[in-house]
């Protein structure tokens, strides 16, 4: 074995020892407007919803910020799961009628707080029933959801009693696996020159 390819195997060791370390946060983000929704609204209203999940804890740390509605906000939540990813609808997952504490009658505002999944407070009545009145298996049908891209945040309000705004989940790489994607480009670049 090369001093090279010795190089790159113990990298590929210590990048994946610390992804371990770190597997237990999974960031998601959602980017909300008015043509996301179902059906498509002209509202001038965006936001940005980051959720970070925790494996150990069975947390969602929530984190959301919009401005330009149209309408003064009512509700919101997430809902899941959709038939197809990031198409279609589905019913509300979490908390109903709306997050405790989400900011209600403005047309922006930010919203921060933790979710623990473990509570059946924190799902919908019809989403823990459908997942066998169990915590655990609601828990595991809505992070599928978010990791399928079969889940959104949205945003209610009074012009839009469906939703205003909303936004589809997408998966933001941890920096350790987009490290290590680098350095396995390297290694085969290194490899194709031979």
């Amino acid at each position: 074995m090369s001093r090279f390819s010795r190089f790159v195997l113990s990298a590929f060791v210590l990048i994946a020892s610390g992804s371990v370390a770190q597997a237990a946060l999974i960031t998601y983000v959602a980017h909300l407007d008015g043509p996301s929704e179902s059906p498509p609204n002209a509202s001038p209203g965006t936001g940005t919803a980051t959720i970070i999940y925790d494996t150990d804890a069975h947390t969602l740390d929530m984190d959301v910020t919009f401005s330009g509605l149209i309408g003064t906000t009512t509700n919101a939540h997430i809902h899941a799961t959709t038939a197809a990813p990031f198409t279609g609808t589905a019913g509300v997952a979490t908390t109903t009628p709306t997050f405790a504490g989400f900011p209600s009658g403005v047309t922006s505002g930010s919203y921060m707080a933790v979710l623990d999944l473990t509570l059946a407070s924190s799902y919908s009545a019809a989403f823990l029933s459908a997942n066998g009145n169990s915590t655990a298996a609601a828990e595991a049908a809505l992070m599928t959801a978010i990791a399928e891209g079969r889940a959104y945040w949205n945003i209610h309000s009074s012009m839009f009693s469906g939703g205003e705004i909303r936004g589809f989940f997408n998966l933001i790489p941890e920096p350790a696996t987009l490290s290590l994607v680098a350095v396995a480009g390297l290694f085969l670049r290194r490899r194709r020159r031979r």
